[in-house]
């Protein structure tokens, strides 16, 4: 009769992922947090998208100057020498082609005067030399040792061709190089943001403002400032909306986003019922995942050409309750800029709550005012009727009845 032997249960040990092995739960965690708030703006003006599975790719050869010109540079400086390079051997073999199919490499070594041979190209001996022929003719160099003759008509009609050919690749390669050289992003990185956004109170009223500068000497020509709220939002039908764009008033409707950029200004976004910020309170701020992106446009003053500077704000970087330190201060006969102290911000007492709560608060004040004030009145004509029962309030009121009854008396005399 077998017996069941009781065997002693062996565990194995739940083996953890290696991310999971390598990185302790708080790093995991933080990662986690930055990749729900992935930005949509780099804070130095990227976008942080990449097209993928685009099929019609031919769509970027029909502008093929544009493509051209937002290649890298080493790509674009290859393709440069690459296209000097093809042009210059392909219409060589051409002239070698036509020298070898005329039989003028045949009669190099000819001596009998009396019966000369005359070539396509005087001096053409090799492709070596065809080559240099073809430099010459498409850069107009022309050092005399190599001639075409007039008796090749089609030498002539090559001649012709690669003329024309040469300016027009002329014309797109150096005109691509130029467009590159001076567009404009470069100027781009002079014009700074300030690395936080604020919420504070200004004017009474509840504002999220920001700061930018230029650090150059020559200006931006109209400027202007625009601000948007990516912010994924749910639709009343449930439809999602992934990065809905919203805009942001920074002062539209008075002028106040054409700017002036000789110093560094704090555009405000006034939070009121048509703002995104509405019934946004400082304690849901940094729960909400969302961005603001500033775009700075305007033309240099230098080139007229447009420039465009781009930064962004997550919600961490919206501090609740500060203010941007000063920076402008005056000399002695002019004003200096201190940006050293362009990104500083101080705390300031600032409401808590969201804008809407400090509306509705604000709304229901008057009535309150309104009994102070009716009440402050009771008491000030209590007050005024006790101190007209005084003796000496009285008295005052006496002495000018009396002076006026003299001055009765005497005139009734005088008449």
């Amino acid at each position: 009769m077998e017996q069941d032997v009781e065997s002693p249960a062996t565990f194995k040990p739940h083996k953890l992922p290696k991310q999971a092995r390598e990185d302790p739960p708080n790093k995991i965690a933080e990662r986690d947090r930055s990749r729900r708030l992935q930005r949509y703006v780099q804070k130095d003006g990227k976008c942080n998208v990449h097209h993928g599975n685009v099929r019609e790719t031919y769509r970027y050869l029909t502008d093929l100057f544009t493509t051209l010109v937002d290649l890298k540079w080493m790509l674009n400086l290859f393709i440069f020498v690459l296209v000097y390079t093809v042009t210059w051997l392909t219409f060589g073999f051409a002239w070698w082609f036509i020298a070898y199919v005329r039989g003028d490499l045949d009669h190099l070594s000819d001596s009998d005067i009396d019966v000369k041979w005359i070539p396509c190209v005087e001096n053409l001996n090799s492709f070596v030399s065809a080559f240099l022929f073809s430099i010459e003719t498409e850069t107009t160099i022309g050092y005399g040792y190599r001639v075409i003759t007039d008796q090749c008509p089609e030498g002539i009609l090559l001649l012709l061709i690669q003329s024309v050919l040469g300016s027009i690749v002329n014309a797109f390669m150096v005109g691509c190089m130029f467009v590159k050289i001076s567009q404009p992003k470069k100027r781009a990185e002079t014009l700074v943001f300030s690395t936080n956004a604020v919420i504070s109170m200004r004017d009474g009223r509840l504002c999220l403002m920001f700061r930018v500068g230029d650090l150059r000497n020559s200006h931006i020509v109209e400027a202007s400032i625009r601000a948007k709220l990516i912010k994924s939002k749910q639709t009343k039908e449930g439809e999602f909306i992934p990065l809905n764009q919203t805009d942001m008033n920074v002062g539209y409707n008075t002028g106040e986003d054409r700017l002036f950029l000789v110093s560094p200004l704090i555009i405000c976004h006034e939070i009121n019922q048509g703002s995104p910020f509405w019934d946004v309170s400082r304690s849901n701020l940094h729960t909400d995942e969302l961005e603001i992106v500033v775009i700075l446009e305007g033309m240099v003053e230098a080139t007229g050409m447009t420039c465009q500077a781009r930064s962004s704000y997550v919600s961490s970087e919206i501090k609740w309750g500060y203010r941007f330190m000063p920076v402008l201060t005056l000399e002695d006969g002019f004003y200096e800029v201190d940006y050293n102290s362009f990104h500083d911000i101080y705390e300031t007492n600032t409401p808590s709550c969201s804008a809407k709560e400090l509306f509705g608060a604000r709304s229901r004040l008057p009535f309150t005012w309104s009994l102070g004030s009716k009440l402050s009145q009771q008491g000030f004509q209590m007050s005024e009727q006790e101190t007209k029962k005084s003796p000496e309030y009285q008295g005052k009121i006496l002495q000018p009845e009396r002076n006026g009854d003299i001055a009765n008396v005497e005139n009734e005399s005088k008449v």
